[in-house]
Protein backbone atom coordinates (compact mmCIF):
# COMPACT_ATOMS: atom_id res chain seq x y z
CA UNK A 1 0.00 0.00 0.00
CA UNK A 2 1.33 3.02 -1.12
CA UNK A 3 0.81 6.35 1.97
CA UNK A 4 0.82 9.81 0.43
CA UNK A 5 0.92 13.07 2.75
CA UNK A 6 -2.13 15.46 2.34
CA UNK A 7 -2.97 18.42 3.78
CA UNK A 8 -6.52 19.44 4.80
CA UNK A 9 -7.87 22.24 6.74
CA UNK A 10 -9.10 21.74 10.39
CA UNK A 11 -12.51 22.22 9.36
CA UNK A 12 -12.38 19.21 6.62
CA UNK A 13 -10.26 17.26 9.54
CA UNK A 14 -12.98 17.69 12.57
CA UNK A 15 -15.72 16.79 9.57
CA UNK A 16 -13.25 13.54 8.88
CA UNK A 17 -13.14 12.72 12.86
CA UNK A 18 -16.67 12.88 12.86
CA UNK A 19 -17.30 9.61 10.78
CA UNK A 20 -13.76 8.10 12.02
CA UNK A 21 -14.02 5.17 14.12
CA UNK A 22 -11.62 3.68 16.50
CA UNK A 23 -10.71 0.80 14.10
CA UNK A 24 -10.98 2.65 10.87
CA UNK A 25 -8.46 5.17 9.04
CA UNK A 26 -8.94 8.43 7.58
CA UNK A 27 -8.66 6.69 4.09
CA UNK A 28 -11.91 4.29 5.06
CA UNK A 29 -13.75 7.16 5.85
CA UNK A 30 -13.18 9.03 2.60
CA UNK A 31 -13.23 5.86 0.94
CA UNK A 32 -17.18 5.06 2.93
CA UNK A 33 -18.12 8.32 0.91
CA UNK A 34 -17.34 6.94 -2.46
CA UNK A 35 -19.15 3.80 -1.63
CA UNK A 36 -22.64 5.66 -0.92
CA UNK A 37 -25.13 4.85 -3.04
CA UNK A 38 -26.12 8.56 -5.09
CA UNK A 39 -28.96 6.85 -6.96
CA UNK A 40 -32.55 8.42 -6.29
CA UNK A 41 -33.67 4.26 -6.06
CA UNK A 42 -32.05 4.78 -2.74
CA UNK A 43 -34.52 6.70 -1.42
CA UNK A 44 -37.74 4.21 -2.43
CA UNK A 45 -40.08 3.13 0.37
CA UNK A 46 -38.87 5.31 2.49
CA UNK A 47 -41.78 7.18 2.84
CA UNK A 48 -44.21 3.84 2.91
CA UNK A 49 -45.23 4.23 6.94
CA UNK A 50 -46.08 7.52 6.67
CA UNK A 51 -50.04 8.12 7.58
CA UNK A 52 -50.97 10.49 4.72
CA UNK A 53 -54.57 11.16 5.65
CA UNK A 54 -53.20 11.86 9.41
CA UNK A 55 -49.96 14.52 7.91
CA UNK A 56 -53.18 16.06 5.58
CA UNK A 57 -55.64 16.55 8.66
CA UNK A 58 -52.76 18.15 10.66
CA UNK A 59 -51.30 20.37 7.59
CA UNK A 60 -55.26 21.70 7.42
CA UNK A 61 -55.49 22.50 10.99
CA UNK A 62 -51.89 24.50 10.74
CA UNK A 63 -52.88 25.88 7.44
CA UNK A 64 -56.10 27.07 9.62
CA UNK A 65 -54.73 28.11 12.72
CA UNK A 66 -51.81 30.32 10.58
CA UNK A 67 -54.67 32.14 9.46
CA UNK A 68 -56.78 32.80 11.80
CA UNK A 69 -54.00 34.44 13.60
CA UNK A 70 -53.42 36.55 10.36
CA UNK A 71 -56.58 38.24 10.99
Amino acid sequence: MVSINISIKREAYDFLNQFKKKDTSYSDVILGFKKKDDSIMRFFGQLKDVNWKERENNMKSFRTSFNERLK
